[in-house]
């Protein structure tokens, strides 16, 4: 990710929303209970008082939210050029306002992702990301396990409501900072925001998702200069396609001490003990029968 110079960041509001709201709910004896919900809303973007896009959103980090989608978009490159980022939830709107106030608009090029609530590519993205190459550094197989155990616990409002992706910035097997969101692609921008707000370098990262990984997924994390991807879930043929084009080590499937290595294997050390595969087939049949 390209630095930014601090002395000059944009303003920020901070304003971030309920994170859940109450309803009730009947069980399957008959019974009502009170439970929460992830309380999703939309957010509209404004550049320069041109609307953009609106995001459906749980809105925890919402500045940060649209300063990384402002860059994950391809659309700022210079932090220097956006003068300020206010969000008003009474009328679902985030305003950016630069400091030329001259914005243009949105490039004509859109292509609509599968990310869930639909995510979005903008102009020359992928072919701009094809060229990139990254370099993986060398993860170890107990690390990857005590990172899959720190995050496990970072899903609050997942814990309380269900509904909503989580996305992590992590530094080894620490978690650097979790968010979560009713889109996953709206997560990884969150982190994208902070990274670029801070100056956050990417290339020492690994990223950790619940969603699949798609070639939205791959993008974003490759354009951050991230070189690791880990996902609790799949992966999809176009997002394969990218990890191999831009070299990001690409690891899906993983939960407790299971994980599949799609690319990238060769940057994997096998340094865990694990029971041998007849132990486990025999305790399976035990237990099973």
């Amino acid at each position: 990710m390209a630095e930014a110079l601090v002395h000059r960041r944009p303003r920020l509001s901070v304003a971030p929303p309920p994170r859940t709201i109450p309803a009730e709910v009947c069980d399957e004896y008959g019974n009502t209970r009170r439970l929460q919900v992830a309380e999703e809303r939309p957010l509209t973007i404004y550049v320069d008082r041109r609307e953009l896009v609106t995001l459906m959103t749980l809105g925890r980090e919402p500045e940060l939210l649209v300063l990384g989608y402002l860059y994950n978009q391809g659309l700022f490159q210079d932090l220097e050029r956006i003068a300020s980022v206010q969000v008003d939830w009474e009328t679902g709107a985030a305003a950016v306002a630069t400091h030329a106030g001259d914005w243009h608009g949105r490039p004509a090029t859109r292509t609509v992702t599968s990310g869930c609530g639909q995510g979005t590519v903008y102009g020359d993205m992928e072919e701009r990301i094809q060229r990139l190459r990254l370099h993986a550094p060398m993860l170890s197989q107990t690390t990857l396990y005590a990172l899959l155990r720190k995050v496990s616990r970072c899903n609050e409002v997942y814990r309380e409501a269900g509904a909503v992706h989580g996305c992590a910035l992590c530094r080894a097997e620490e978690v650097l900072h979790f968010v979560e969101d009713v889109g996953r692609h709206n997560a990884v921008d969150s982190i994208a925001g902070r990274m670029w707000l801070e100056s956050v370098p990417g290339h020492d990262k690994i990223f950790y998702t619940t969603g699949r990984l798609t070639s939205e997924m791959v993008m974003k994390v490759a354009w951050m200069e991230i070189p690791v991807l880990v996902s609790r879930s799949g992966v999809t043929s176009m997002g394969l396609r990218l990890a191999r084009s831009t070299g990001v080590t690409l690891i899906a499937r993983a939960q407790g001490r299971h994980f599949l290595v799609y690319h990238g294997a060769e940057r994997i050390r096998l340094d865990a003990r694990l029971p041998p595969k007849r132990f486990v087939a025999n305790l399976v049949a035990r237990v099973g029968g």
